[in-house]
């Protein structure tokens, strides 16, 4: 059976800022350093991750606060200097003092021949590369006029931005952009990985995430506890060799529903991603239109539009939903498969349509041993939100999902977020190469291969959301991400199902 690896790694593990804010410096003391020894240490880092993305780059602009994020700038903008680089820092009041650690970095810089600059569009231009040291973690209202212009300046150059911490304006919690945020290349984080720099909108505006202890990590350990973890490959030891004595029976029998008309492509799609996931039987229930374009080229499907009740009652598992449609067949097929399947309990999946009817009729079905795989236009309506609600707190309402139905739900997207009520875990992997038409149908079928081949609803959920997303990752580095379609995933998910 598939389990995961001990994931005692940092780099593995998500952290509130505030539990990085209260912790550090009591991690610092039981490490043996000073907070100051920290700022350099970040600083420090900083620069090496400036000359491994643009080695050759001579020109840095360094954009700070007043924070100790701008203390970190400063650090790092006396090491590009003592590098040999021309140096312009920038602050939004350039002749303000700061204060604590922040202000020895500051007066660091001015006493090594340093200048404080007033940000400008001229400097910007002559600039091969900028350090994002405005705004750190602590900011968690709409930024004020004098940064938003700045980052407004900034993300319409053409110049690779590294920031420190988090890219300034965004949440560092949940990823929401509090009015502007910076877009940067690379984002380098300190002691804790904050879980907005992993999901929506927030993945997209950290650009490369860089993860760096600063040498505290393990004191920091036994301080805090993880709000969430980042999933990756590597943590799976994969499902192993079969059973010489084993036949198709052993391997589950998946009942797959959907497929109204005009849709057959989804049922098919999920389906057949089925049996490349391993299931041992996979039957699809149809719409009778749609019975002919499931089952073409593909004999290994059992396809039927009657007989409901009987492929219930032969199903071990059950996915509904990719291309199930909101019509009078579609509701009275759901309806037939929810009693079924509270009667007599057995895993499922609901995806896509049965979503929508779910949200209909949640009070009338009580799900024990379920996966819902919305995405934030679905998880919007299943929980009486918009979907800007949903994107501006990805892990909130994944908790709420989850605990509403009782489910594991997997909330699909830019780090699609898994969350069993209890635990959250956050997909690594992934690229927007994947935003294509029955992507989603060929993950609900990863989901109903694993469930059917006896895998724990979390295990199958978190292993299946990583290979599904590492199945993509590994085709746009063949081929790139433009022009990838659903059906590409198949070969690449049954590679990655088979190591």
């Amino acid at each position: 059976m598939l389990d995961t690896k001990l994931a005692t790694s940092l780099s593995h593990k998500l952290f509130r800022a505030e539990q990085v804010r209260e912790h550090e410096r009591k991690a610092a003391e039981d490490s043996g350093c000073e907070l100051f020894t920290l700022m350099e240490r970040a600083g420090t880092s900083v620069f090496r991750q400036c000359q491994s993305l643009l080695p050759n780059t001579d020109v840095f602009l360094v954009v700070v606060g007043q924070g100790n994020n701008a203390g970190d700038g400063y650090i790092a903008a006396l090491k590009a200097k003592d590098a040999g680089k021309q140096v312009h820092v920038c602050a939004v009041e350039p002749h303000r003092i700061l204060e604590g650690d922040a202000g020895e970095a500051q007066r660091r810089w001015l006493d090594a021949g340093g200048k404080i600059e007033v940000f400008s569009e001229e400097l910007l231009a002559k600039a091969g590369l900028v350090v994002d040291a405005m705004l750190g973690t602590g900011i968690t209202s709409y930024i004020r006029n004098e940064f938003a212009d700045i980052i407004d300046a900034i993300n319409a150059s053409d110049t690779p931005v590294v920031s420190i911490d988090v890219p300034s304006g965004l949440d560092a919690n949940t990823g929401q952009s509090l009015g502007r945020c910076i877009e940067a290349d690379v984002t380098v984080t300190f002691v804790g990985i904050k879980p907005g720099l992993t999901t929506g909108a927030g993945k997209q505006s950290c650009g490369k995430l860089v993860y760096d202890d600063l040498g505290i990590g393990k004191a920091f350990a036994e301080l805090a506890r993880s709000s969430a973890s980042l999933l990756d490959i590597e943590q799976f030891r994969g499902m192993g060799p079969r059973a010489v004595h084993s036949h198709k029976g052993t391997y589950g029998r998946l009942l797959c529903v959907g497929g109204n008309k005009g849709t057959a492509g989804a049922i098919r799609l999920s389906s057949e991603a089925a049996l490349r996931s391993g299931a041992g039987m996979v039957r699809v229930f149809t719409h009778e239109t749609s019975t002919i374009q499931v089952s073409a080229g593909r004999p290994e499907l059992m396809v039927t539009d009657s007989d409901l009740e009987d492929a219930l009652k032969w199903a071990t598992c059950v996915v509904i939903g990719p291309g199930l449609g909101q019509d009078d067949w579609a509701e009275s097929v759901f309806t037939t498969v929810m009693k079924h399947c509270q009667t007599h309990p057995k895993p499922m999946v609901l995806d896509a349509d049965a979503l929508n009817l779910l949200n209909r009729a949640a009070t009338a079905y009580t799900i024990n041993d379920c996966i819902l795989t919305p995405h934030a236009g679905e998880a919007a309506r299943l929980l009486g939100v918009s979907v800007d609600d949903v994107e501006a707190e990805r892990f909130n309402y994944a908790r709420q999902c989850a605990q509403r139905y009782h489910a594991t739900c997997v909330l699909k997207g830019a780090g699609t977020i898994i969350d069993n009520e209890r635990k959250t875990w956050v997909s690594k992997h992934g690229n927007p190469g994947m935003a294509t038409a029955g992507s989603g149908d060929v993950l609900s079928g990863i989901l109903g291969a694993l469930l059917a081949q006896g895998l724990s609803r979390d295990i199958a959920a978190k292993y299946g959301v990583t290979v599904h997303a590492k199945a993509g990752d590994d085709l746009a580095d063949l081929y790139g991400q433009r022009g990838m379609i659903a059906s590409d995933l198949f070969d690449a998910v049954r590679m990655l199902i088979n190591q």
